[in-house]
């Protein structure tokens, strides 16, 4: 089993930064791919960032260059580093990663964090 924690959410005004951190614990194999996700009020789901275990990403089309995600393979751990908020950005954001729990298998299971809030203030 995987656990998720999530920390850095808060308040921040249009235009402010915030910095989001996600670290996997539990037994597994290995961490797959990590990723964060995002949900409004009255909204769905939606992707916001997703870093593979080699480092590529992909980002939803709204961040517009504004976000970056990383993360450290060894401690498991991924980051969302959040640049020009705006209040649109208000949300509750959910770390997600796919993990193997087993070196004997491929089969990978998705896990998600509790979620941190994250609201910007015009």
């Amino acid at each position: 089993q995987v656990q998720l924690m999530e920390s850095g959410g808060g308040l921040v005004q249009a235009g402010g930064s915030l910095r989001l951190s996600c670290a996997a614990s539990g037994t597994f194999f290995n961490i797959d791919t990590m990723a964060w996700y995002r949900q409004g009020s009255g909204l769905g789901r939606e992707l916001v960032a997703i870093i593979t275990r080699d480092g590529s990403t992909h980002y939803g089309d709204f961040v517009e260059g504004r976000f970056t995600i990383s993360r450290d393979n060894d401690k498991n751990t991924v980051t969302l580093q959040m640049n020009n908020l705006k209040p649109a950005d208000t949300a509750v954001y959910y770390c997600n990663t796919l993990a193997r729990l087993r070196s004997t298998t491929l089969r990978t299971d998705a896990y998600w964090g509790q979620g941190t809030r994250v609201t910007v203030s015009s």
